[in-house]
């Protein structure tokens, strides 16, 4: 975060706060609908067709921790849902998922001390500022397991991260998808990299 400007850092303060207002005001609730299932659903596919049968999961930009609902408590060894909103990571936290761990973090400076078979970033990677997106990147490609697999879910286009990641000399791309709904303009793009 030190490359970032005062106004960028203020910036990025601010939405944190109205994300936490959202959350608590349950404007974030739509994450439990039918459509988002569509994006959720690939997710789950990919994670169950590349990884390992019972997986370390990271899900960055976890919000109520809606993906690790989609999972079995037996389908992964652990799951970590780690978003920057306080609020989002208490109701996350109130559901007492099995073998799960909650957590508040930015991903901007976000380190864990552990690696990963799995890791995603769930409509996440896109609000990484664009100064840091190369480094934010590197940091989480890090904290793979061999063989790992990185997920990345961005809704319509995402500008210029579909570039970062493609360009990265350590992630091979393995599937890539378009989710479409019923609704011309809502649709999302979920790739899966593995780790070279």
């Amino acid at each position: 975060m030190k490359k970032l400007s005062l106004k960028d850092r203020f910036h990025h303060w601010r939405r944190k706060m109205r994300w936490n207002r959202q959350y608590k005001k349950g404007k974030w609730d739509y994450l439990n609908n039918d459509r988002e299932h569509l994006r959720y659903q690939q997710i789950v596919d990919y994670i169950n067709k590349y990884s390992l049968k019972t997986p370390t999961i990271l899900d960055l930009g976890a919000g109520e921790a809606v993906l690790n609902t989609k999972f079995n408590p037996e389908d992964y060894t652990h799951f970590y849902n780690v978003d920057f909103s306080k609020a989002s990571i208490q109701n996350a936290k109130a559901k007492n998922l099995s073998k799960s761990t909650s957590l508040v973090a930015d991903i901007h400076t976000f380190n864990p001390d552990q690696t990963y078979d799995v890791i995603v970033f769930n409509e996440a990677y896109y609000y990484v500022h664009d100064m840091l997106r190369q480094d934010v990147l590197n940091r989480f490609i890090k904290k793979l397991n061999p063989n790992g697999l990185l997920i990345v879910s961005i809704y319509r286009e995402g500008l210029d991260c579909w570039e970062v990641i493609d360009a990265n000399p350590n992630l091979e791309k393995t599937e890539f998808n378009i989710v479409k709904t019923d609704r011309e303009q809502t649709y999302w793009k979920v790739g899966a990299y593995r780790l070279k």
